[in-house]
């Protein structure tokens, strides 16, 4: 799975920007369809967060409005799936502790990174979210080959 992912993130960030050079976005509907498709494969595969980004940046959001959309998205996934693993006993106190210590160490980590995010200009944060993108792809392909 490591590979799949990491190949879509670098994949898509020439996507991105010929989405931009035509000026396509995608509109709420598209969204939709995303959004189902990343929480259907975050269903089954565990974690599937970085394929968000793409979509996000492909709507077009930039910046705070980027940041808060994909903080209220993994809110309201992680609440689900938690609800889930709980409802079916395999949610134990130890794990579910670990992941709110995980989960406030992001928000403070968001908190911190908003206020030099905020200052970005929008060409600029964009191109950092591609080389976050291929960063990201880059150490999942280098996981996958090195893991097995």
């Amino acid at each position: 799975m490591d590979i799949a992912i990491g190949i879509f993130l670098i994949a898509m960030v020439p996507v991105r920007h010929w989405l931009a050079r035509h000026e396509i976005k995608l509109s709420l509907h598209h969204l939709a369809i995303a959004g189902a498709i990343i929480g259907y494969l975050t269903g089954i595969v565990v974690s599937t967060g970085p394929l968000s980004v793409p979509v996000f940046l492909f709507y077009g959001l930039t910046k705070g409005a980027f940041l808060a959309t994909e903080a209220a998205s993994s809110l309201g996934l992680y609440l689900s799936k938690s609800a889930t693993f709980q409802h079916f006993g395999a949610l134990i106190p130890e794990v579910a502790l670990r992941g709110l210590i995980a989960g406030a160490s992001l928000m403070f980590g968001a908190f911190i990174a908003k206020r030099f995010v905020l200052q970005l200009k929008p060409d600029v944060f964009r191109l950092v979210m591609d080389g976050i993108m291929l960063a990201a792809g880059l150490s999942m392909l280098w996981n996958a080959v090195h893991a097995g």
